[in-house]
């Protein structure tokens, strides 16, 4: 086990499905996709242990959505790389969170498949 899973609380977003101005085909740029977004946060539990039973002691859940909604506003993305990697450098930078892992697919891109997407996985750089 690594010191994240053995010292960290994990927040998790599952299944978030977001409509999404995404693709680099020219049926892709005709209107949304969904994309289901899922997303770990890994908080030191030194850091996210509330003692008053207090929203403001831990990492909010909306922060997650809100990262999503901000980037995803922002207009056509064409590639789930660039899509995750925009989100991760977002989510990374909350004074609270070490590491986060982040997926994003597309489920209704191929009927032979269930979805094609994007994972990837940070830990904080030591300053």
């Amino acid at each position: 086990m690594t010191d994240l899973t053995l010292n960290c609380r994990r927040l998790f977003l599952r299944n978030h499905t977001v409509d999404v101005r995404i693709g680099a085909h020219d049926f892709e740029k005709l209107g949304p996709q969904r994309i289901i977004f899922n997303v770990e946060l890994f908080v030191p539990y030194s850091a996210s242990t509330p003692t008053q039973d207090d929203l403001a002691e831990v990492v909010d859940y909306d922060f997650i959505r809100e990262v999503i909604a901000r980037r995803v506003a922002q207009g056509h993305i064409v590639l789930q790389e660039t899509l995750c990697d925009d989100l991760m450098r977002a989510l990374i930078a909350h004074p609270q969170v070490q590491a986060v892992r982040l997926s994003s697919c597309k489920p209704d891109v191929y009927p032979d498949c269930e979805a094609v997407g994007v994972e990837i996985f940070q830990t904080k750089s030591p300053t």
